[in-house]
């Protein structure tokens, strides 16, 4: 689902932002309403849709030169999955795109997650306004 901003949107660069979700969780629920989230704030957002390998995941990016990647884990692979999109991003040369995500993810690999290079890890009771304003602050446009 592609999407563009209303013109309630703010004037100037479009944040854009791919939404994706990783490996072979099926769930998408929370994915799709962060996404649509994002697209109410004036994001420009493309969600990949389910079971995207990170190489996926990346290449999107890179074609749609967003600015940010969301990634939505509950499958448990999610130090797996977030460390291979940030080493793809890296391998590419395109480490100036904001890795941020969320899912079931257990308090003790949030650390381990930041120190890979992940910015921003939203567990479960984050609010579409928290992710919205969080995403607003620290993505940058080109």
């Amino acid at each position: 689902m592609t999407s563009s901003p209303d013109s309630s949107a703010p004037t100037g660069a479009v944040i854009r932002v791919i939404v994706a979700k990783p490996g072979l969780d099926g769930h998408d629920r929370g994915a799709k309403v962060v996404a649509r989230a994002l697209r109410d704030a004036g994001m420009e957002v493309i969600y990949t849709g389910l079971h995207q390998t990170p190489e996926q995941i990346v290449e999107a990016a890179i074609q749609e030169d967003a600015d940010a990647i969301g990634l939505s884990v509950l499958s448990g692979a999610h130090l797996t999955l977030f460390a291979r999109v940030l080493e793809l991003l890296e391998e590419r040369d395109a480490t100036d795109i904001v890795v941020f995500g969320g899912g079931i993810i257990p308090d003790d690999d949030i650390p381990q997650l930041e120190a890979l290079g992940v910015a921003k890890v939203f567990t479960p009771g984050a609010t579409t306004t928290e992710i919205v304003q969080w995403v607003n602050d620290h993505v940058e446009t080109d």
